[in-house]
């Protein structure tokens, strides 16, 4: 999935699709040391995948409060 189609989702929908793409490389992994996978490039893309879903997650929270980061801390 592109980067993209990625930004266009809301919270919700990257978490249901983080959820779906971690048990979708669990059941790669299984099908890698059962030896019935033939396209071992797949386990690539969907960790590609998670990664892309958890660094817009990270970034949305920074983005809509970038004043929160510059206060002082009280001592």
């Amino acid at each position: 999935m592109k980067i993209k189609e990625l930004r266009d989702r809301s919270a919700v929908e990257l978490d249901r699709l983080l959820t779906e793409s971690r048990n979708k490389l669990r059941e790669l992994r299984f099908r890698v040391t059962a030896k019935q996978l033939g396209n071992v490039r797949e386990i690539r893309k969907v960790r590609q995948t998670i990664a892309q879903i958890l660094t817009l997650k990270k970034a949305r929270p920074a983005a809509a409060k970038p004043e929160a980061a510059k206060e002082p801390t009280k001592a």
